[in-house]
């Protein structure tokens, strides 16, 4: 068994067609009910019967071009296979042959990675990271759901390269952002995402929130951390994850309408960011990948919507989440 619930096919043969081989058998097994996918490029399978889901792959070198996330695929042995994953701790490896039934392979010491709760790629990480810039966002993304550490030369790989991430698929990409914001602490990898340089190369919208202004001697808070704040206070009421990306969104149309200007139309101190919520909700829209409900609500959490006719109409479903968002944001610092 190889990382990520794919079993390794290493028995009399190896190369990519003996993963194809082991999941119709595996299929053929299972019997009636048993739905079988096989992927001849990539010499992978998938078999299916219930809620019971098993990929297979069987051993096998990759090679990548510059320009290019999908690899160029050749028989390889299993050395080669575990040489290929992206972390230590999905490089394992528990041999299946009869006689030696149950013997782990960890070359990379992914047991002990797993232990210290550490993000390190098996190879060099600047070869890792460049031929597949996703493993990048995969890093950030195991690190956040799982509590783990990325090694410091794995950080230091993601910084040299994030440049590399222009190459993957806005699908791929918001892929591991749910994933990132499904988490129990969803700041962590937002944070991460800053720290390695990938943020304002994936969401330039959301790097735009960060910094301290001052004016006249007066300090104003940092949106970007405030906003990190509030996603983290929903996250301990609701699992939604539109109304957690409807917090991370709320305050992300102010860079757009900062002024120091109070409400009469004087210059004042404080900085002042009129109809914020509207302009975060055409944003929003506007983003694509995120669900129009998600925008309705970053339009609806200022104070004012709440005494409205409108709101006290809406169903307590959806009063429901316009109050945890509006608490979420009124708690955070």
């Amino acid at each position: 068994v190889v990382g990520k619930n794919t079993l390794l096919a290493h028995e009399a043969s190896q190369g990519t067609r003996c993963g194809i081989d082991l999941a119709q058998a595996v299929a053929k097994r299972l019997g009636k009910g048993a739905h079988l996918s096989v992927f001849k490029t990539y010499g992978t399978a998938q078999v299916k019967r219930g809620k019971i889901e098993l990929e297979f792959v069987g051993a096998r070198r990759e090679s990548y071009q510059h320009d290019s996330r999908n690899p160029i695929i050749e028989d390889g042995t299993l050395e080669d296979d575990q040489n290929r994953r992206d972390f230590t701790i999905n490089a394992m490896a528990v041999c299946l042959n009869r006689d030696r039934y149950g013997e782990l392979l960890d070359p990379f010491g992914g047991i002990a990675d797993m232990n210290e709760c550490t993000i390190r790629t098996p190879l060099d990480p600047d070869i890792t990271y460049s031929d597949d810039p996703l493993r990048m966002m995969r890093a950030i993304r195991f690190a956040t759901q799982l509590g783990f550490y990325l090694d410091s030369e794995t950080f230091d790989s993601i910084q040299r390269n994030a440049e590399r991430i222009r190459i993957i698929t806005k699908e791929r990409i918001v892929d591991e952002l749910n994933k990132i914001m499904l988490s129990r602490k969803p700041s962590v990898g937002w944070i991460l995402l800053d720290k390695t340089g990938l943020l304002p190369l994936i969401f330039p919208e959301l790097s735009a929130l960060k910094g301290v202004e001052t004016k006249d001697g007066k300090g104003h808070k940092d949106v970007f951390f405030h906003t990190l704040q509030v996603l983290d206070n929903l996250a301990t009421k609701s699992d939604n994850l539109w109304l957690r990306w409807a917090a991370l969104l709320h305050d992300i149309g102010k860079p757009y309408v900062k002024a120091f200007i109070d409400a009469k139309g004087n210059p004042c101190e404080t900085a002042h960011y009129y109809q914020h919520q509207c302009v975060g909700a055409w944003m929003s829209y506007g983003f694509g990948s995120i669900t129009p409900y998600s925008a309705w609500l970053v339009s609806t959490h200022m104070d004012p919507f709440m005494n409205t006719k409108y709101y006290r109409s809406l169903p307590d479903y959806l009063k429901q989440d316009i109050d945890i968002l509006h608490e979420a944001d009124l708690n955070a610092h």
